[in-house]
């Protein structure tokens, strides 16, 4: 019988990194501040977030200045989607054979 939790992904199974990512998945980039007023959670609790999935290369961080303001913008990689979009099927398939 193979292991039904097997393809899911660690790096996403924390609340805020499942939400960074959903919002990548259906935006091309969200900036720190929609992303921290989205999903509700501090500065620090973000940051330490987005780094986590930049280590693993789900995530790039595009730092610019917009009026003398310093804006940070996040976008999901290739690697990223692909991953992301295998965990959310992993998590279909596990309710799926739950309801069986």
């Amino acid at each position: 019988m193979k292991n039904i939790i097997s393809d899911i992904n660690k790096a996403f199974d924390h609340r805020v990194r499942l939400g960074i990512m959903s919002v990548l998945m259906v935006n091309e980039y969200a900036d720190f501040t929609s992303l921290k007023e989205l999903l509700g959670v501090t500065d620090g609790n973000i940051a330490s977030h987005i780094k986590a999935l930049e280590k693993k290369g789900y995530v790039t961080v595009e730092k610019s200045f917009i009026d003398r303001k310093p804006n940070t913008r996040y976008s999901a990689t290739k690697t990223g989607r692909k991953d992301f979009q295998k965990h959310i099927d992993a998590i279909e398939n596990l309710l799926k054979q739950q309801r069986q």
